[in-house]
């Protein structure tokens, strides 16, 4: 068997692309799941706070950054990653997706009520029992969310790897 060695910038052309996210779940103190309407999204209405990685960004600066822009909330760390998810490409992306999820913990209610929503990203914000969340979900993102809730509760990340493109 012999190998052809490239150089890394050919060989990088011949990998798999992906885009990475990273977001931040939280839920109030009765540890019911707070989620974002994304009204631009209608195959994921309801979603945790976060988006996709900048250039040269790391999975809890985004998360950070995003959960900040979304909500006007800052989260410190130490990061607890709750869930990493993967997704194949499909029809509305062309490539593969990598996230993480980390823990933002347990918000009261006045610090749900402060919540400040970017009005370009979300319209609503909504604390519901996971079982509440399952009717207003498509199938792939509730079970994204019960694995991320059940992580949780278990302390143990979860891994998540059908939240693929083709099936959303």
């Amino acid at each position: 068997m012999s190998r052809t060695w490239l150089p890394p910038e050919q060989y990088a052309e011949q990998l798999m692309k992906a885009t990475g996210f990273a977001c931040i779940h939280f839920t109030d103190e009765q540890d019911r799941p707070v989620q974002l309407h994304a009204p631009y999204s209608p195959s994921h209405p309801w979603q945790m706070p976060g988006g996709t990685m900048e250039p040269g960004e790391r999975p809890w600066q985004t998360a950070v950054r995003e959960c900040h822009e979304e909500t006007g909330i800052t989260v410190t760390g130490p990061p607890r990653l709750l869930a990493a998810v993967y997704g194949l490409p499909g029809d509305e992306w062309p490539y593969s997706t990598m996230g993480m999820i980390f823990d933002g913990g347990r918000l009261s209610e006045a610090r749900i009520r402060g919540i400040t929503l970017d009005p370009e990203e979300h319209d609503e914000i909504r604390v519901l029992s996971l079982e509440e969340w399952r009717p207003l979900m498509p199938v792939q993102d509730f079970a994204r969310l019960t694995a991320v809730t059940e992580a949780r509760r278990t302390g143990t990340a979860g891994y998540f790897d059908t939240w693929d493109w083709g099936k959303l």
